[in-house]
């Protein structure tokens, strides 16, 4: 669950990104918050833990990090953008919602047009439907189950 105070539909969202990116079923994590690509975990919430780590089976390497799997490259931005003080969990969920935002999703989100909030975030992550990565992307009727099952409502 996000540590963040904001509207249900949200938080189930951000729930759905973060499982649909793998990060709290890692054994081990602070509910995805510490988790590098490929299932590693980061100690320390002071910076981005700036990892590039080699993925063969999608033949590229990433730092992507943290509950919703954000590049070390855009941290800074974000970092300076919404003066954040480091990558704690709360942080990442200012910048998740933040990303969110950019897309032009968070009134879908909040009125429960998941549907359409998903296709306009696809492009954020890899694992939502439409991404085009060339990695994993799940069914968006597993990710509207998984969204309902955090509380999310439809419109």
């Amino acid at each position: 669950m996000p540590v963040i105070d904001t509207d249900p539909n949200v938080r189930a969202f951000l729930d759905m990104i973060a499982w649909s990116e793998g990060t709290p079923q890692i054994k081990g994590s602070d509910n995805g918050y510490n988790v590098t690509v490929g299932g590693g975990l980061f100690n320390s919430y002071a910076d981005h833990p700036r990892r590039l780590v080699k993925l063969p089976r999608y033949g590229l390497s990433s730092t992507a990090a943290g509950r919703y799997q954000l590049l070390a490259k855009y941290y800074d931005a974000y970092k300076n953008l919404l003066d954040l003080p480091d990558f704690s969990p709360l942080s990442q969920d200012k910048i998740a919602i933040q990303q969110i935002k950019e897309r032009k999703a968070l009134p879908l989100i909040q009125s429960g047009d998941i549907r359409g909030a998903i296709q306009r975030c696809a492009n954020i992550w890899a694992s939502l439907p439409g991404a085009g990565y060339g990695q994993h992307e799940n069914p968006l009727n597993r990710l509207i189950a998984e969204y309902k099952s955090n509380g999310g409502s439809l419109a």
